[in-house]
């Protein structure tokens, strides 16, 4: 059963190996840049696993010490996990202790594979969430460790890397369209960001995700009323 749901899950994750590996590289490789052992980009992306956050606390460790700088900017680029949360209630609720790691791995690229898959009805579907989550940490905590190990040999230009990640999520917001019967839910997704971006420019994450929470609400409420 879990060999099986381990099949089923490993097609999925096969974009985010080819981008994970990469960007954990130069995440590992600027951390060596920075003076720092293997060690840190290693432990770190195995506890932490967030991989913006990460990024922003390598300068978060080469300056003052400041504990409430650090919450707060954890807290504002990882606001949008609250959201996944809500979204996958339904989809973890039979998953018992392994719930908790579910949680801790919940990054974009899991939440986009777990929430959208269609996952066949003969594989167990708490395995296959749990390794699509193992996969992608694996990708990531490896490419990280090669980055802070080999970082001093290894001289690659990595402009437009990031891309990778926008095309994917692309992707799976176009297929995730074709099979909506109502595109309500979509259009919301795509208008409210984008008059936020205009109204409070680069903080209209939160703003954003605030108001699609809030009118989604009021649409299932109304939705539910009805019936």
């Amino acid at each position: 059963m879990k060999l099986k749901a381990a099949k089923a899950a490993f097609p999925y994750t096969i974009p985010i190996l080819a981008s994970f590996l990469f960007l954990g590289m130069t995440y590992g490789i600027l951390m060596y840049s920075k003076g720092f052992s293997f060690l840190y980009p290693m432990f770190m992306s195995m506890t932490i696993f967030a991989g913006s956050i990460e990024f922003v606390a390598v300068n978060l460790l080469l300056g003052a010490f400041n504990p409430l700088e650090a919450l707060m900017t954890t807290l504002i680029l990882n606001a949008r996990h609250l959201f996944y949360g809500i979204a996958l209630l339904d989809k973890y609720k039979n998953t018992g202790i392994m719930k908790l790691y579910l949680i801790f791995g919940s990054c974009d690229e899991t939440f986009s594979i777990n929430y959208t898959a269609d996952i066949p009805q003969d594989i167990d579907q708490k395995w296959f969430y749990f390794f699509v989550t193992l996969f992608n940490q694996i990708y990531w905590v490896t490419g990280a460790t090669l980055g802070g190990l080999f970082g001093g040999m290894i001289s690659i230009n990595t402009k437009g890397l990031d891309f990778v990640m926008t095309a994917m999520f692309v992707t799976i917001f176009l297929s995730q369209f074709i099979k909506e019967k109502n595109h309500t839910s979509s259009y919301i997704g795509l208008i409210i960001p984008f008059l936020c971006l205009i109204i409070f420019k680069s903080s209209f994450m939160i703003p954003g995700m605030i108001l699609i929470l809030f009118i989604l609400s009021i649409i299932g409420w109304k939705r539910g009323f009805k019936q």
